[in-house]
């Protein structure tokens, strides 16, 4: 059935996803901080664009955000110009930002005090995901606000899964970004090894990419990675923004992380040589270039 939406941020990852919900029928009104990319995807999709992320939310069942960090999703969904102002009781905000837990349950508290669900609903998949609609979705909130929403996220992911009260959907994707980082570091290591070793490692991906090594950093960044291609893909920005949540909440939580801590370290490194835009996977430059620094 056709819903009245919202979707609020076009950056890598909102402006297919968003583009999803228009292609499967639904009335959608999107906002952006720069407006020619919200201009821009009205021209592509339809709809309509808005001037501020209240106007953008007004009369919407379902208003979608996908922004950078704590700061923009609070100054997106609060404050007399935010989506929650615009909203109506009986609505939906859903946050598809990686942030902080401690915000989500922040907003959570702020929507319910309006009447309104809110769901905090952080994605994996990257924006090959994203485009191609086969994210994974991990969600915090209530199991009521979850079963009205979770059809229309599937509009764009292949895995939609509750995983507790609000917060914890950003917990659970800090799990992921501290599996994936170690992933990829393993990954370097191994493929700078098999290149001293004078082996051809494209060969050794094939072989081993059979084996307990197979992942899907290896399938999607191993050739690139010894192409030394690192222009593309989930930068080395965004990966130290959701490092830095993931060793915050450890710290309050007790949890170890002594390996993230040393890869958060790499990952300046890597920004401190221009790399802020680069793949995460360009760990394997500092590895190759070992010798010469």
């Amino acid at each position: 059935m056709q819903q009245r939406l919202a979707f609020l941020g076009l950056g890598v990852m909102g402006y297919p996803m968003a583009g999803h919900l228009a292609r499967a029928g639904h009335r959608v009104t999107v906002y952006n901080r720069t407006e020619a990319k919200a201009k821009r995807w009205v021209a592509e999709y339809g709809g309509t664009a808005a001037a501020s992320p209240a106007e953008a939310s007004r009369d919407a069942e379902l208003v979608m955000m996908c922004v950078g960090n704590d700061n923009d999703v609070r100054a997106v969904a609060l404050g007399d110009n935010g989506a929650l102002a615009g909203m109506s009781t009986g609505a939906i905000l859903v946050d598809h930002t990686t942030a902080s837990a401690a915000v989500a349950r922040e907003l959570a508290s702020a929507a319910r005090a309006k009447g309104i669900g809110f769901l905090d609903a952080p994605v994996s998949g990257g924006q090959a995901g994203a485009q191609n609609g086969k994210l994974t979705i991990m969600v915090g909130g209530e199991s009521d606000t979850f079963s009205r929403a979770e059809a229309l996220l599937s509009t764009y992911a292949r895995a939609v899964t509750l995983m507790g009260s609000a917060g914890a959907g950003q917990l659970t994707k800090m799990v992921n970004q501290i599996c994936v980082a170690g992933v990829i570091q393993g990954l370097a290591e191994g493929l700078n090894f098999a290149e001293r070793a004078a082996l051809d490692p494209l060969r050794v991906l094939d072989v081993i990419s059979k084996g307990a090594a197979q992942s899907w950093q290896m399938e999607n960044r191993g050739k690139t990675m010894v192409a030394d291609q690192f222009d593309f893909g989930f930068a080395v920005d965004w990966m130290r923004k959701d490092l830095a949540i993931c060793l915050a909440e450890a710290r309050a939580n007790g949890a170890a992380l002594p390996v993230i801590a040393l890869l958060d370290q790499f990952y300046a490194r890597i920004q401190a040589r221009g790399g802020g835009r680069w793949d995460t996977s360009s760990l394997m430059r500092l590895l190759r270039d070992a010798k010469t620094e």
